[in-house]
């Protein structure tokens, strides 16, 4: 599983343009601390005229720069870079929630790797129960319907053996395009599906839930709304302009270059920036209740996923310890039986099917108990056995 999860961390194009966007969101990081370039102007009054008089022609250069002020720029900057750590937390989210989905199709194809083998242990024990019952018919010991059922279930132990491959096959693909390929070059896939944990108490868990990269990434979104309110309530005071620069008459006039300066400053009578004000309250607003549902949603799931891990729990137990022992115990006393004439065909078949159908019970147990495990660990951002441990 380790090994597939490294391949799809590699080679996912989905998450790979999660972490271009967070790369791009630093370019914006740096535009936002830049200052204002200045401005040069250059000005040629009454360029037609040809006298020298007062009303000669002049030429002008100014130098301007713009002087944010109410810390607008630091503002800028700093919700900038809180819009890239939130989408950083957007890409570690989502490679959560792929390391989740690997793990996922993983177990689908284990399981379908187990579920494989008990379809061909099925059809050979259908074989067996074939060639039994044509023997008993041969020495006329039974009825020749028996042998016909004994083909009817080996019939069905084969579909179920195509459709195991089928399943397979299918899983199998699913896992290969998680990294990009959409043909599996591996031949099956290695693990263990009866690997139990020690199940933490709820408590030391939902303490770990803050960890989530949801959970972080709605912090980060509240707090870049905090910065953008403070960016728009600086924004309500005038920035100043500040211009330098020489103005040169024509050349029959004394001292004909004289000193420019200018000073400009936005008169803020009817726009105060109530309106972008405003918004910025309400969203910050938005952003708090965001946080509040992250955070239930989360516990949520966290809740449901461990009470059903419990009952998993317990249900493997039962299956493992009590139920399959006896179906074992029932279908061997069954052939046994039925080839020295004590028990009926029905009585064969029927703890057969019983002991198949406990079988692929357990087997979903165990992937349902796996599956659980994996959603507890995207929830915490964190594997279990970390906690489980003493």
């Amino acid at each position: 599983m380790h090994h597939a999860i490294g391949l799809a961390l590699q080679h996912n194009p989905e998450l790979a343009s999660f972490a271009k966007e967070a790369r791009a969101l630093q370019g914006l990081t740096i535009q936002a601390g830049l200052l204002p370039n200045p401005v040069i102007q250059y000005d040629s009054e009454d360029v037609s005229s040809r006298s020298n008089g007062p009303g000669a022609r002049f030429e002008s250069i100014r130098i301007s720069q713009l002087f944010e002020t109410g810390g607008k720029r630091p503002a800028r900057q700093h919700a900038a870079l809180l819009g890239q750590e939130s989408a950083e937390q957007d890409y570690m989210a989502r490679q959560l929630d792929l390391i989740a989905t690997v793990a996922n199709v993983f177990l689908d194809v284990l399981a379908g790797q187990e579920r494989m083998r008990l379809a061909l242990a099925g059809q050979e024990l259908a074989q067996k129960v074939v060639n039994t019952a044509a023997k008993r018919v041969k020495a006329g010991k039974a009825p020749p319907i028996e042998e016909t059922r004994a083909n009817v279930a080996l019939a069905t132990a084969d579909i179920e053996v195509k459709q195991a491959q089928r399943s397979l096959a299918s899983f199998r693909k699913q896992l290969a395009l998680l990294w990009g390929n959409p043909k599996p070059v591996y031949e099956s896939v290695l693990g263990n599906l009866e690997t139990f944990i020690t199940i933490p108490d709820f408590q030391s868990l939902e303490v770990r839930i803050q960890q989530n990269p949801l959970a972080l990434r709605s912090v980060k979104n509240l707090e870049q709304r905090q910065a953008l309110l403070t960016l728009e309530k600086a924004r309500r005071i005038p920035d100043i302009t500040v211009s330098a620069g020489i103005r040169r008459y024509g050349h029959d006039i004394p001292n004909d270059t004289t000193a420019l300066v200018g000073l400009s400053i936005p008169l803020p009578l009817f726009d105060r920036n109530q309106g972008n004000l405003m918004a910025a309250q309400q969203r910050m607003n938005r952003a708090m209740d965001e946080q509040a549902a992250i955070d239930l949603q989360l516990r949520a799931l966290l809740t449901q996923a461990y009470e059903s891990l419990v009952a998993a729990d317990t249900e493997i137990s039962i299956l493992r310890d009590e139920i399959l022992p006896g179906a074992r115990e029932a279908f061997r006393m069954a052939s046994r039986g039925y080839a020295l004439g004590r028990f009926g065909f029905l009585e064969l078949l029927d703890a057969q099917r019983t002991l198949f159908q406990n079988q692929t019970l357990y087997l979903q147990a165990l992937t349902n108990y796996q599956r659980l495990i994996n959603e507890i660990e995207r929830l915490i951002a964190e594997p279990i056995e970390n906690i489980s441990k003493p």
